[in-house]
């Protein structure tokens, strides 16, 4: 297992998964709650057959399986909904996120989590580090990325932390506020050498 581990996390639309890529090209293993929130509902998988029951059949796809988009929707407009879902999912994420950290090897690994700091996944690393966009770059981005309409998408802001909430949590920062690659690498291979420095301590 590595033992110095960096929660990496960002609201929506900042540009996670591109620091995070870039993070894995210089050696760094990567273990990503999204990934592991769509393993813990695979076809077949316990918390797939309970949400299927609890939502109903029509939240599953022809293949057997989630109908994010659908239950994405449902939740975001039920709290109570939400309230069930986070209850079923989230000691089972967390369980396969520990899993999965115990078997890293590099000399420092990431934990890629959107709700790091509301989930409370903090105490399991050693520091946070948050990409950080201006909240009218998260809807904008967002809202092209993935072709929501605005009010979606400040649904989703709504239930993540608010940028200045995140800020104040962070050990470092990572600003991706001007969407330039080379100046992305730049901030990235800086703290990824900071970060080898530290994990020398932990060895």
């Amino acid at each position: 297992m590595s033992k110095f581990i960096v929660g990496l996390t960002g609201g929506i639309g900042s540009g996670k998964t591109t620091v995070a890529n870039i993070f894995a090209t210089l050696g760094v293993e990567l273990i990503d709650a999204d990934i592991v929130a769509r393993q813990v509902v695979e076809p077949k998988t316990t918390a797939l057959i309970k949400i299927a029951e609890y939502f109903g059949d029509d939240h599953l796809l022809n293949d057997g399986s989630l109908d994010r988009a659908k239950l994405r929707s449902k939740i975001f407009s039920d709290p109570q909904a939400k309230q069930w879902l986070d209850n079923l999912l989230h000691p089972l994420i967390r369980i396969e996120l520990l899993k999965q950290l115990q078997a890293t090897k590099s000399a420092y690994c990431l934990l890629v989590a959107p709700l790091l700091i509301e989930n409370k996944l903090t105490q399991y690393v050693n520091r946070t580090l948050v990409v950080d966009v201006t909240e009218q770059q998260q809807l904008s981005r967002t809202m092209a990325r993935d072709n929501n309409n605005q009010a979606q998408v400040q649904n989703i802001l709504n239930s993540q932390i608010s940028r200045q909430q995140r800020l104040a949590a962070a050990d470092d920062v990572i600003d991706n506020t001007v969407a330039d690659t080379a100046n992305l690498q730049s901030q990235i291979e800086y703290l990824h050498q900071y970060y080898l420095q530290l994990s020398k301590h932990y060895g």
